[in-house]
């Protein structure tokens, strides 16, 4: 069952712990994790390898599930089955992976039309919708071509698109620029600037400080816990 919540809190996490079996033993990847994400705002989540970020990423995108702990998500309580766990993500999260996860037979108009098919988006209706989210990205010329076609600061363009055709809740964005020269790098993270400063709640997830660095809050994570939680009052050039 899920419970609505008067609150602004897209993200509200209470003692969240995740456990792996490995054989006989235990590994504790998330321990006794508080985390709270208003709306609108702009947080990254950083860490080394191993420090728990990624565990913490699966279950802010309800890929996963936690082993304890309450997870509420846009008033929504995650401790559902699988089923409905994908339903409120498909509705709630919209996505944008490092190595772009676009299917390689489908155009850019069809890889954006993707998430709106899971949904049951009136054919009516998604044409313009898909036309919108494409043009907000500079890609208006590029409807027919292939991810082939594309360079990689393209192909991380058409996954923002696809992230923004649902109207998510929240923007959950894992290495953004991970697979990106400099320039381009700093193209798409001034994009997802710009989508935070128009009302959306941006998380990201990334292990260089000076990515994050462009996000407005920034909490830190090692050894499963979060060390430290601050606002970010450097100034970002474009």
């Amino acid at each position: 069952m899920t419970e609505a919540l008067n609150s602004k809190d897209i993200i509200k996490m209470t003692n969240i712990n995740k456990v792996y079996k490995m054989g006989n033993n235990e590994f504790n990847a998330l321990s006794d994790v508080n985390l709270t994400i208003s709306e609108g705002e702009y947080v990254a989540i950083v860490g080394p390898s191993g420090a728990g970020k990624s565990t913490l990423m699966n279950i802010i995108g309800c890929l996963d599930k936690a082993s304890s702990g309450e997870y509420i998500l846009d008033g929504l309580n995650t401790s559902c089955n699988d089923n409905k766990l994908a339903e409120i993500r498909n509705k709630k999260i919209g996505f944008i992976f490092q190595n772009y996860n676009l299917l390689p037979k489908l155009n850019i108009f069809e890889n954006v039309e993707l998430p709106l098919l899971y949904l049951g988006y009136p054919n009516n209706k998604s044409k313009e919708k898909i036309k919108s989210v494409v043009e907000k990205v500079g890609l208006s010329n590029h409807l027919k071509h292939k991810p082939s076609e594309l360079s990689g600061g393209q192909m991380q363009r058409v996954a923002i698109a696809r992230a923004l055709v649902t109207d998510p809740q929240l923007i959950l964005a894992d290495e953004p620029t991970g697979a990106l020269d400099s320039r381009t790098g700093k193209e798409v993270l001034k994009m997802l600037m710009d989508l935070n400063d128009e009302g959306n709640t941006i998380v990201m997830i990334t292990h260089d400080m000076e990515i994050a660095s462009h996000a407005k809050r920034i909490i830190t994570v090692k050894d499963g816990r979060i060390i430290s939680d601050s606002l970010n009052n450097r100034e970002v050039g474009a």
